[in-house]
């Protein structure tokens, strides 16, 4: 077992990670604030810190630079737990020290593996019974106001869910369709101010989805984000582009670059959107 400091302001938040945590049986220190948790993690020496970005006082950027500063402290673990949601933050966070970094909201079913991947065998926990993470409280999403409708369109469920997961926590209402047909008729019906859509789908390709949505007097204000995970074709991205796509996206995506790219799509002018945003 270990002991962890977790440098949390929100209570809730605090409150499941110090569950979790104490559950599979570590020893957990908590502080609210980046001051207080900088001292506390020179006073106790945990083995581990984990550490929210946005905290009063002094944030997670400047608690890192003090500890990795700190040739007491450097070599204590350093996770950031954070909401990526820009292009580029990842490198930020590893950059000003972090040694990893987990994404809110947290998955309650993963989040103590993932911090004890970076302690040492002998600190991590046995399994504990399902029936401890099932009785977890809730961690809560960024505080965000309902903001665009947006139509996910995968034939894949596992991929509609990731994108719900990505986009729900910040505010997005997001519809998931299965196929072109399904996507019509909820595009009809929620009106929404992005469709997302897989390029390869059985029946009918994602190039029919811009077609039909381009040619319907009712719907053609909706942009369109084409993406493939395996193809990554210049003429495909071409085609998709001169189709009416505002942005083909190539190759698989993290979850911060799917957010950065949605809100360049609908909080940019439209004579910005070049839609030349392949990624290799």
């Amino acid at each position: 077992m270990a002991r962890i400091l977790v440098i949390e302001d929100h209570p809730a938040n605090l409150e499941l990670m110090v569950y979790l945590l104490e559950a599979f049986g570590h020893t957990v220190l908590s502080e609210a604030d980046g001051e207080a948790g900088i001292e506390s993690a020179r006073r106790a020496r945990p083995d581990l810190i984990v550490c929210d970005v946005h905290l009063p006082k002094v944030d997670g950027y400047g608690v890192a630079r003090e500890l990795k500063g700190d040739p007491a402290a450097r070599a204590t673990p350093l996770l950031a737990v954070t909401a990526l949601a820009m292009v580029g933050d990842r490198e930020h966070i590893l950059a000003a020290g972090f040694d990893g970094y987990i994404s809110k909201p947290i998955v309650p079913e993963t989040f103590v593996a993932q911090v004890e991947s970076f302690l040492a065998p002998a600190q991590r926990a046995a399994p504990t019974p399902a029936a401890a993470i099932d009785s977890a409280p809730e961690m809560a999403a960024p505080l965000a106001p309902t903001r665009a409708t947006i139509l996910i369109v995968d034939d894949s469920p596992v991929n509609q869910e990731l994108m719900r997961s990505v986009l729900e926590p910040f505010g997005y209402a997001v519809v998931t369709a299965g196929g072109v047909s399904e996507a019509l008729v909820l595009a009809r019906e929620h009106s929404p101010a992005l469709i997302v859509s897989d390029l390869h789908m059985p029946g009918q390709t994602g190039f029919d989805l811009i077609r039909a949505i381009k040619a319907d007097a009712q719907l053609g204000y909706i942009t369109i984000i084409m993406h493939s995970a395996t193809i990554r074709s210049e003429a495909e991205r071409r085609e998709a582009i001169r189709l009416g796509a505002a942005k083909f996206l190539a190759g698989p995506l993290e979850p911060q670059i799917i957010l950065a790219e949605i809100e360049a799509c609908l909080y940019q002018p439209p004579e910005r959107q070049d839609g030349d945003h392949s990624h290799p």
